[in-house]
């Protein structure tokens, strides 16, 4: 699988971003993509994935009332939109495919480069 994530940029404090993953060469195997956010310092962590067949989502509470993740199964694109934007939000985004829905990342298999999100206050 084959993962290349855009939409990233600068933003100030309250904005909206959209990013977009888009996938090639799934397999009946990868049937969850996730994004993922990783800040200077920290750990990779969880911010939202969803299931290509039947578009079941899992939100981390950080994204939840600000952030939605959707799919397009005929263009093989996910997208996150980041509403209500904060400076903790500030990262590299990472979008990521696997079997599962699931919040840990080693439960994803595929990697695409990450897009930074940059949210000024």
């Amino acid at each position: 699988v084959q993962l290349q994530a855009s939409g990233g940029g600068l933003v100030q404090a309250g904005g909206s971003l959209r990013l977009s993953c888009a996938a090639s060469g799934r397999t009946y195997d990868d049937q969850t993509a996730g994004w993922f956010r990783q800040a200077p310092g920290k750990e990779r962590e969880f911010v939202a994935a969803i299931r290509w067949i039947g578009g079941r989502t899992l939100l981390a509470d950080s994204a939840k009332g600000r952030f939605t993740i959707s799919r397009d199964n005929a263009k093989n694109t996910v997208w996150l939109q980041m509403n209500s934007l904060k400076p903790e939000d500030t990262a590299v985004y990472y979008c990521a495919a696997g079997s599962f829905l699931r919040y840990d990342p080693t439960a994803y298999g595929y990697w695409g480069q990450g897009t930074q999100v940059t949210v000024s206050s």
